[in-house]
């Protein structure tokens, strides 16, 4: 049987992500390893989104909050703010929190600029952010 991966787990820290939730969602059900369940069955008794697919729904939720902020806010200036003067220590990753959310938008097919404007209206962003990302299988 071929493993289906998901969209978003291309990313090998996604693939450990998902794993541990399925051994946290073994444990809570009380599959034991010895029962050969496969991932996707403990998945439907459970009724649970995969958890890189609950991440994503947050991080886009909390950029929805950032979009709609005043220009003059702290944490809109920061979104909007140009990255080429950041710095970071030796050695720490080079993915800030907007890469991750532009990585994020692109499994709806949207800029960010496009996101910001989408993010204005909010009961349409909210149905895009939460039930887009956790029901998209």
């Amino acid at each position: 049987m071929r493993r289906k991966l998901n969209k978003c787990c291309i990313n090998p820290a996604c693939i450990r992500t998902d794993a541990l939730d399925h051994l946290r969602l073994r444990t809570l059900i009380g599959v034991k390893w010895h029962q050969l369940v496969c991932n996707e069955k403990v998945g439907r008794i459970t009724k649970q989104p995969n958890l890189t697919v609950i991440i994503k729904s947050r991080h886009l939720s909390l950029f929805g909050h950032i979009a709609r902020m005043d220009d003059d806010a702290d944490a809109k200036m920061i979104l909007t703010a140009p990255a080429e003067n950041w710095k970071r220590p030796p050695g720490r990753p080079r993915i800030t929190g907007l890469n991750t959310v532009q990585r994020d938008l692109t499994a709806y097919n949207l800029t960010l600029n496009e996101a910001v404007d989408l993010a204005q209206n909010r009961p349409l962003w909210r149905l895009m952010s939460t039930y887009g990302a956790t029901h998209s299988y």
